[in-house]
């Protein structure tokens, strides 16, 4: 279960680290956030049945917590003294066949000083000297830090003239839930009972009902104290079932504190909710640019229609040249002006966006790629929309009137030779029978006109009914714009639903995390009875 839990820990660190770079999560709400212990005490030892109970002494500088522990020890393994402001390392004191397979990650070997004895009778406890937690040098507190989840006992050390001490009493509040206490109120012969009082409301404050209190004193002069009280109280605690309890509770209030964090993660990681008016958000904000830009565009669409309607004549006369012209060539449409309009679209998108709730990195992250891709739809469509607006000018209508006009304007003409050849030829029999004068003047300046009315009508026809080129272009410029403005359209709302579809795996691998963690919470427990002196060791949740 330990292993488990820690990699659950691990899990929710990367999560939240990667939510936190990709703007799902703020990066205050990670920094807020108590550090979650990934260690138990279990992880110290090898997997097997049974495992020592680890003891540790904590408190303020010149407390006595070293002398405790040289005097359970029986001899000096702990730094005291001048020594002990210095010092940085946590002393361990064990039986010699206790084998330690881990210690804590991230700690140098030379932070850890390990003393042994062959006392039988401490056989099943692992005694820890921490270093002074209220010690100016960082390095201290690191170590403390690191091996508090790894402790099933705190022994809280204080002095009469130090049992207030606001560093050590902080430290106490936070990890109150996570592990078992006793509290030592070391160097009695300069203390008084209203001093043990006071102390005894203080802990009753952090939640502790009837906390177990030891008056000793180390000096070399002892006088009778209740030393020998804490080391049986000790002794009793170090079996197989106190154990498992204490690492039960411990590994409960450390699910406790994850499901927590997880809870918190859960409320800053934007509801599904916010997203639901993004799109209608998007294409209201469009509408409206879209707008602008249509009247921004006249005078370009203009420049650039007279541009395609020459270079397309030239084409047909120079058709050896065989492209069209690029849009490039005098005008541009995506000046820097639409440009700007866009860009300002995108961002009082995201704004509006990101105040109903949705995240502003991952938005823009998704817009970004858009904001250069613009101008290469604008460009693209238009050019294609007007290279068919020049193959086919004109409308339907006007296309077959003008096929219509052309036809005619071959077939007038020959219907009106052929029937100027037929009068010629009939003349010229009638004239030979009858003797009579050939066709006359009158006859040729009749018949020239009649040929000439019916080619120069249908080709005046043709003429006039002849699609403009340059407005050919400029329909073909406002279709492919209308083309592209709906593509851009589509590609923010595609980059919106990539949004949304990115949140929900943000929130399928949260809620699976949840789950994980509720599992392991639902795993069985091991009560601890009410009666009993650890419950009084134990802070009620």
């Amino acid at each position: 279960m330990a292993y488990d839990y820690s990699d659950l820990v691990e899990n929710t660190r990367l999560w939240a680290e990667q939510a936190a770079a990709a703007g799902w999560i703020d990066q205050e709400i990670l920094e807020q956030e108590i550090p979650l212990p990934s260690g138990t005490p279990n992880a110290l030892f090898a997997a097997g049945p049974g495992r020592p109970l680890l003891v540790a002494f904590m408190g303020g500088t010149g407390v006595g917590k070293s002398s405790l522990l040289n005097r359970l020890a029986g001899k000096p393994v702990a730094k005291t003294g001048i020594e002990r402001p210095t010092s940085r390392e946590v002393t361990l004191f064990h039986h010699r066949s206790v084998e330690l397979r881990h210690l804590p990650e991230n700690l140098p070997v030379a932070s850890v000083k390990i003393a042994q004895h062959d006392d039988a009778a401490k056989k099943h406890i692992v005694w820890i000297d921490m270093p002074d937690f209220d010690s100016i040098d960082q390095n201290n507190r690191h170590l403390v830090l690191e091996w508090l989840p790894h402790i099933d006992v705190l022994i809280y050390v204080v002095s009469p003239e130090r049992y207030r001490d606001e560093k050590a009493w902080r430290l106490l509040l936070a990890e109150g839930a996570r592990h078992a206490w006793l509290f030592v109120l070391n160097q009695w012969d300069r203390g008084q009972l209203e001093q043990f009082e006071d102390f005894k409301r203080q802990l009753g404050k952090a939640g502790f009902i009837e906390p177990i209190i030891f008056k000793t004193i180390c000096a070399e002069d002892r006088l009778p104290d209740e030393f020998a009280e804490l080391a049986e109280t000790l002794t009793a605690l170090a079996n197989d079932h106190t154990v498992q309890q204490l690492e039960q509770r411990g590994l409960q209030a450390r699910l406790d504190q994850l499901r927590q964090t997880l809870g918190h993660y859960r409320l800053a990681l934007a509801k599904e909710t916010a997203f639901k008016d993004a799109s209608p958000l998007w294409q209201r904000q469009w509408q409206r640019t879209a707008a602008l830009l249509q009247e921004g565009f006249a005078w370009p669409v203009q420049q650039l229609a007279n541009h395609y309607a020459e270079h397309a004549v030239g084409l047909l006369t120079h058709p050896a040249t065989g492209k069209y012209p690029s849009a490039q060539a005098d005008a541009i449409l995506w000046d820097p002006w639409a440009k700007t309009r866009f860009d300002d679209a995108l961002d009082e998108f995201v704004l509006q966006a990101e105040q109903q709730g949705m995240p502003a990195l991952p938005l823009k992250q998704q817009l970004a790629p858009l904001r250069d891709k613009a101008a290469k739809i604008i460009e693209t469509q238009s050019e294609l929309a007007v290279r068919q607006a020049l193959a086919n000018p004109g409308n339907a209508l006007q296309r077959t009137l003008l096929g219509t006009a052309r036809i005619a304007e071959i077939l007038l003409p020959l219907a009106a030779l052929a029937w100027v050849g037929f009068q010629v030829f009939t003349g010229f029999q009638h004239s030979n029978e009858t003797h009579s004068a050939y066709l006359g003047v009158d006859f040729l300046i009749h018949s020239s006109l009649m040929v000439a009315i019916s080619w120069l009508t249908p080709w005046f026809i043709a003429k006039k009914l002849k699609p403009s080129l340059k407005a050919a272009a400029q329909r073909g410029l406002q279709k492919g714009l209308t083309q592209a403005f709906a593509l851009i359209e589509g590609e923010v709302l595609a980059a919106i639903d990539q949004v949304k579809r990115l949140h929900g795996e943000q929130q399928k691998q949260l809620d699976e995390l949840i789950g994980q963690c509720a599992a392991l919470e639902t795993r069985e427990q091991v009560a601890i009875e009410s009666n009993s002196p650890l419950s009084r060791m134990l802070i009620e949740s």
